[in-house]
Parts: structure tokens; sequence; C-alpha cells
């Protein structure tokens, strides 16, 4: 029973991975930008849950609820102040930039809620349930988390094929000069694709958080390196291959921790990468883009 307890609770951090992988797969997808500032976004829309039930006393939904606001807003603000000047910049100057607004994240976050770290009341308020007489026990946080991650994936999938702003979304990441021709909004359909991914980041910060109840202003950072292996594994641009990438990661990261070493566990997940990069660089569902000389 202990295998199958870690095996879930690894498919619901991989749930979690997935989540946030979404943010920087359909970033790139569409923009083909790198946005590392992704999983400092988490961390705000954690301290904004924090802060309307912990300190505010509201109900839990009205702190998600005020998370997700916060974040897609944050979200477009930087779109349009940092990224969207660099339009056609290289992809050096982007990504020095995107780590540039990480660090102002952090910071900000320092500078307003110090350095200690804050019991985060969780979210969730489904019960666990105890299966095979008690001896396996699944939490609710790990059931949201999945239903969750379910959920989102597909109602992405069918916005991204079935809408306008969808279909959008799809001929800007094909080609940006045609799709300008065809009357698309560029940089209207990228903001907008900024604003998703920074509300699910919200939606990933709020059930992390419930599932690992401790807040930082590093809180973001390691999960979403990790969702970001996570994209490139399953194939970066992929949104089914944000979720097979993210419980991959997931299990192999919980199972490592109970069968070899809790220390050890980041180091088998970015050798994955390593393995992965080598292998197959456009990862497990990724295309291989011809481009024109």
């Amino acid at each position: 029973m202990s295998f199958l307890s870690y095996l879930i609770s690894g498919i619901s951090l991989g749930s979690i991975y997935a989540i946030i992988a979404l943010g920087y797969t359909m970033v790139y997808g569409i923009a083909r930008m790198l946005n590392f500032a992704h999983g400092d976004i988490i961390m705000v829309g954690g301290f904004a849950i924090f802060t309307v039930v912990s300190t505010l006393g509201m109900a839990p939904m009205v702190g998600i609820l005020t998370a997700v606001i916060v974040c897609t807003v944050l979200g477009v603000t930087i779109e349009f102040v940092a990224y969207r000047p660099l339009r056609g910049a290289s992809s050096l100057a982007v990504l020095i930039t995107a780590i540039g607004v990480s660090y102002l994240l952090q910071n900000l976050a320092l500078l307003i809620f110090g350095s200690n770290a804050r019991q985060f009341t969780s979210v969730v308020t489904v019960p666990g349930l105890k299966l095979a007489g008690g001896r396996l026990s699944i939490s609710g946080e790990t059931i949201v988390t999945i239903i969750v991650c379910i959920v989102i994936m597909a109602g992405l999938t069918a916005f991204i094929n079935k809408t306008k702003v969808g279909q959008a979304m799809l001929a800007v990441s094909e080609d940006k000069g045609a799709a300008t021709l065809m009357g698309i909004n560029v940089n209207k359909t990228i903001a907008i694709t900024f604003a998703i991914g920074s509300a699910l980041a919200a939606i990933a910060g709020a059930l992390l958080c419930s599932t690992y109840p401790s807040l930082t202003p590093y809180t973001g950072s390691m999960p979403g390196i990790k969702a970001f292996v996570a994209a490139v594994f399953g194939g970066i641009g992929s949104i089914p291959g944000a979720l097979i990438g993210g419980i991959i990661l997931g299990v192999v990261e919980n199972l490592s921790k109970a069968y070899i070493s809790s220390q050890l566990s980041d180091a088998i997940v970015f050798s994955m990468l390593i393995i992965i990069l080598l292998v197959r660089p456009t990862g497990i569902l990724g295309k291989k883009i011809n481009e024109k000389v």
C-alpha cells in the first residue's frame, strides 16, 4: 500500500507541475519565448490567498478568486511592460529580461512580507478518503488537485480548438505575419495567452501551498523550474505534453524521495531533462519545426 500511496501523491504533485507547465508551454507555443518569471507569479498568487484568507479572515473561494485576478493583471502587465517592447529582440535579451522580472518579484515579496515562512491555510475543504480498510489514505488536497488538473486540461483544449480566440492563438503560433494579414491582433492574442497562463499559475499556487503549507518569497522558484522541465519533457508547446511531462516528473520525484534519497530526488529530475534533450530534444509530443533560412 505504501507504493500506491507514493504513486498517488506523485500523480498529485505531477498535476501541479502540469498546471504550471501550461503557462510555459502556451507562452512559448504562441510567443516563442520562455517566461521564467512564471514561477514567481505562483508565489504572488499564494501570498494573495494568504492575505485574503489568513489576514483578512475571508472565505477560501474569495482568496482564490482574488489570486486569479491579481495574477492575471500581473501577467498582462509584465507582458506589456517587459516583453512587448522586446518582441523583435534576440532570444537572449528576452531571457535576461525574464530572469530580471523574476528577481524583481522575489525582492518585492521580501520587502512586503519578509523572509520568514508563513503557515498557509489550505483552501481545500473536501474530506480525504480511506481505502483498503484504512491502510491507504488519500488527502482531500490530492483528490482536488488531480480533478482540477483534468478539468483544466480538458477545458483549455476545448477552448483552443473550439473558440475564435483559441483559433487566433493557433494562427499566431504558426505564423505571426500571416495572422496579422488575416486581421488577427497579435499583441492582444499574446496578452490573452499571458492572462490565461497567469490565472492558471494562481490556481497552481493555491493547490501547491495547500498541499505543502509553507509560503515564502521563493516558494514558486523550484516548482517553476521543475514545471519547465516537465514542459520540455512532454514537448514544449504541446498541452497534452505538459500533462504527460508533469505526471511523469511528479511520480519520478516522489518515488525517488521514497525509495532512493530525498536529497538526490532533484538531481534525478534534472538528469531526466538532460537525457530527454540528448535523446529527443523536442520532447515526447513535441514536433520538429523546420525554419526557413
